[in-house]
Parts: C-alpha cells; structure tokens; sequence
C-alpha cells in the first residue's frame, strides 16, 4: 500500500526531510506580507498573460487562471480566505489556493517565474500604492499650515534661536517655515518615485527569465516606469525601500521639531498655544493637567522610523549579491514606517487644524529688547559701520539693565551718551509691527513675504 500523497513546499523537491516546526513558524513570512495579497494577483495576472505570448498558456488556459486569480482576490477582499500551516508567504498561499481552485493548472503560473523577481515585484507595486496615499497626507498638512498661516497673519511672536528671544516675527512666518520644510519632503518623495516604479518581473531566481517574456510589457501592464535592466540587482535591490525609510525619518525629524516648539508654547509659562481636547490628555493623578500627549507621541515616533530605517540598513550592509533571505527583514520595518507615518501626518494636520492661538499671549511675550537689531540698524541708516553699531545696542541694552528698565524707556539723553548720532526719531524704532515690516527681502517676516511664501507653497500643492 503506497503512502498517501503529501503537500509539497514551493522548494520541496530536493528535501527529504521534515522542516523543524521552529524553522518553519521562524521562515513564515504570511503573517505580515499578507497585506500584499492584492498586488500579488496583480502581478500574477499580468505574468500570466506575458506566459501566453510566449506559448506557455493558450488563450483558453489564461483566461481560466486569470478567473481562478480573481476568485483568490476575492476571497482575501471578503475576508474568507484560508490560510493552510504550509503557506510560508503571500505568493505560496496564493499560488496553493489558485491550483486548488482551477486545478493543476495553476502549476503552469510559475513557469520562469522565482519568488525572488516575484517579491520585488510586489513590494514595489504595494509600496507605489502607499505612496500615493502618502503624498495625500503631506500634502494636507502643508495645506492646513498654510491656511492657517493666511488667516493669522496678524499675530507677533518673539523669534527665539537658542531658545532665547531674538526678534520679533510673524506666527505665520513660523507655521509657514514648518510647511517649507514639508514642502520640500514632498519634492523628495515625488522625485523617488522613479526609483521605486523598476519592474524586477522576469529577473527570475537570479540569471534572468528564460522563455524571454515580454518585460516592457510586463511594466506597461502594471505601471512600471522602466524595468530592471539587470536581473542579478533587480532580485536583490531594496535601495528604494532603504530610501523610502530615509525619507520618513527626515520627515519625522521635520515633525519632531514642530512638535517640540508647539510643546514649549502650550505651556503654561508660554501660553501662545492650546491644544484641542481632541488631541490631549488628562493625569492618572494630578487633575488640573492637560498634556500635549499628540505631540509628544509625534516627537517619540521620530526615534521609531528613525530605528526602522538604521536596523534596515545594518540588514543590508553585509549581503552578498542577488536574493538572500536576510531580505524577507524588509517588510515589516517598511510596513510599520508606512503605519506609523500615515497615522502621525494625519494626526499632525488635525493638531494644527484645531490649535488655539493667543495672540495676546505672544504679543505679551516681546520686550522692547528684542528690537535691539532694529537699534543697531537704525544707526547703521545714517552711515555708521553695523560692528559699531552693534557694539552701540549692545551698551544700550546693558544700560537699560542697570536703570531696570526697557530699552524704549532710556532717554534721548542716554541714547546721545551713547553716539552722537541718535536723534528724537529713536522712539520710532520702538515698534514691533514696524521692526517686521521692514523685513521686505525675500524670506522676511514682513506681511508682503509671508504672502509670497503662502503663494509659493500654493502652488507647490497644485503642481
């Protein structure tokens, strides 16, 4: 009596012994990767008909496997899909429920086929997908900073570097240098696009596909700008994913810095800002507390994908050429950056969308001593060299110091004492709003370059 047939690996042939129960939970990959399951068809469908060019399927035998495709898809999008203990990844547990749909068939969809082009494949086409969906996100949060930037122009702040105040500047002038910042992230990701849409397909294992499918059109059918022009990097490559979590790190340091300025500003010592509810939390023991829990989670999930993006790399950096498994550790730092980032740009643009300003607050914070450039300028417009002049504003303001008083308070007296050339029109320097106006270059915090900014960023979104 013969022994009852049994289910064969992808690689089983060559195997005569059992796979270790921790190796094999240790080399399964389905758990995560399951969330490729719709481009894995997508790339199963277009694959098939490249077979039949070639005379590998008939007409008859790709429109049933592409039926039985579409029955598997359909299965994951409802939800009934079975997993079966030996489906190691997305593409075993397809390919096992195609055959058992349609039949040995479903054999023939691997001909010339490797999971090794057949993985790349699907990452880029999942990883393109989400892309999308992220320039979506970015785009929203510039979009918010920027109308909130139109509509708050009015409000003065002092510009800190070093954390102390420096000069006065716009609040909008602040919220706009955060969108340029994201402006800028958006042209970046735009511009690795290219990078990701490679077409591995036809690679094969490694020496590349040897019934000389149609790539070009593999790639037109799918998307792909270009194809992989050497099946040995195309296996192996995963630069864009390395990338793609380079860009989400730069992103969340751009993040991280907003979060941390709007922290400091929501305190009770600053008060610029409050939080909505929405995004705040209360003490498990002091009842008064409302912390900016939002913001700091944003600032903490910079360390995240910061982690995810160099453990990748410490991945990569050792390999030897073409596919090994060490790279099975792609996915799930590229999935949880995708998460995490998709989660914190969304949650950024409802921070700032709900955000309460007190422009009395900021307005209340500007001591006339944060105009002591506007002081050394002043000078400097009746032809005196800015080394002396700021040595000039730098006496003043000690002076002002002494008298415990604000600069302004000094008399004409005092300001003559100082350099022959001060004159009754001092006083007019004492002027927050005019010290922004005379901000007119380009970048300036006047009301005119804030416009430009807004114009410019505007334009940026719609490009």
């Amino acid at each position: 009596m013969s022994d009852a047939p049994t289910k064969q690996k992808l690689w089983g042939g060559r195997f005569t012994g059992k796979t270790d129960p921790l190796m094999h939970a240790f080399n399964q990959s389905l758990k995560y990767d399951q969330r490729m399951h719709a481009v894995d068809i997508r790339g199963s469908i277009a694959y098939a008909k490249s077979l039949t060019l070639v005379g590998i399927l008939t007409n008859q035998e790709e429109a049933k496997m592409i039926e039985g495709l579409k029955a598997v898809g359909k299965e994951w999008e409802d939800g009934v899909f079975v997993p079966q203990e030996d489906d190691e990844d997305i593409h075993t547990a397809n390919e096992r429920r195609l055959s058992e749909i349609i039949g040995p068939l479903g054999g023939k969809l691997h001909t010339g086929r490797s999971r090794n082009d057949q993985v790349a494949t699907d990452v880029r086409l999942w990883l393109l997908d989400e892309v999308k969906a992220t320039e979506s996100n970015l785009k929203a949060l510039i979009r918010v900073l920027v109308e909130r930037a139109d509509n708050e122009k009015q409000y003065i702040l002092p510009g800190y570097t070093h954390l102390q105040r420096g000069q006065p500047i716009r609040w909008a002038h602040l919220l706009l240098s955060y969108a340029l910042s994201f402006r800028n992230d958006l042209d970046r990701l735009r511009q690795l696009v290219p990078r990701i849409s490679v077409l591995p397909l036809g690679s094969g294992a490694l020496a590349g596909n040897p019934f000389c499918v149609d790539r070009e059109l593999l790639a037109k059918e799918l998307g792909f700008q270009s194809v992989a022009e050497n099946s040995l990097w195309g296996v192996a490559d995963r630069d864009f994913i390395a990338e793609y979590l380079m860009w989400s790190s730069l992103v969340m340091v751009h993040m991280s810095k907003m979060a941390e300025d709007l922290i400091i500003y929501s305190t009770a010592e600053f008060g610029f800002v409050t939080l909505s509810d929405a995004y705040s939390t209360g003490s498990s023991m002091m009842p008064q507390k409302k912390n900016p829990d939002s913001l700091e989670l944003l600032r903490g999930k910079a360390g995240r994908l910061f982690g995810n993006m160099a453990g990748f790399m410490m991945t990569l950096k050792g390999l030897p050429s073409t596919y090994n498994k060490d790279l099975q550790e792609d996915k799930e730092p590229l999935f949880d950056t995708v998460d995490n980032l998709s989660a914190c740009l969304s949650i950024a643009e409802g921070v700032i969308a709900t955000l309460t300003v007190h422009g009395e607050k900021m307005r209340a914070a500007l001591t006339m001593d944060v105009l002591a450039t506007d002081l050394a300028d002043y000078l400097v417009r009746k032809g005196i060299p800015f080394r002396e002049t700021h040595h000039v504003s730098g006496r003043a303001v000690a002076l002002a110091e002494a008298r415990q008083c604000q600069i302004n308070q000094l008399t004409l007296a005092d300001f003559k004492s100082l350099h022959k050339e001060f004159t009754e029109d001092i006083y007019k320097v004492f002027d927050f709003e005019a010290s922004v106006e005379r901000r007119e270059a380009i970048g300036g915090t006047s009301k005119k370059m804030v416009e430009r900014q807004i114009a410019v960023l505007r334009s940026a979104l719609e490009d």
